[in-house]
């Protein structure tokens, strides 16, 4: 009597399946830079999109906000009726590595520059801006400033 053999053996489906898990790894180890650069040109897109609310609040009240945190920067734009909502970072809150935006404004408040920590090294920042301004220090290679 011949049986019909249908289905997979248990040996043959844990190869499959490791198989896939291996593929499925490799992937997503080859996909974390492209996620990491993706979240750095967020981080560039939000601080160009404060810079705007800035402007707007200077053309408001003739001069920028005093330096002060992230989230009094928040509290004071979206208080002026400049923007309804400020930028977080992407990580904001998940990643160990403290990756706020930063806001420094001159001594007469009609100068300013913003800041962000970026996850991947971009050469080009190097030879960007080599200074530190209003507290907020732009000679890193991985720091993104917006100096107008």
């Amino acid at each position: 009597m011949i049986k019909n053999k249908k289905g997979f053996t248990l040996i043959e489906m844990l190869i499959v399946i490791t198989i896939i898990a291996v593929l499925a790894s490799l992937i997503l180890v080859g996909m974390g830079g492209a996620r990491a650069k993706t979240r750095d040109a967020r981080r560039i897109a939000d601080l160009h999109n404060v810079m705007n609310a800035l402007e707007l609040y200077y053309s408001l009240n003739y001069t920028y906000p005093g330096t002060m945190s992230w989230g009094d920067l928040s509290d004071e734009l979206i208080s002026s009726g400049a923007v309804s909502r400020i930028p977080q970072d992407p990580l904001y809150g998940s990643d160990p590595v403290v990756r706020t935006y930063r806001y420094g404004a001159s001594d007469d408040l009609q100068d300013y520059v913003l800041g962000v920590m970026l996850e991947t090294e971009d050469a080009t920042l190097q030879d960007s801006y080599n200074i530190d301004r209003y507290g907020v220090s732009c000679s890193d290679s991985q720091m993104y400033c917006i100096i107008p």
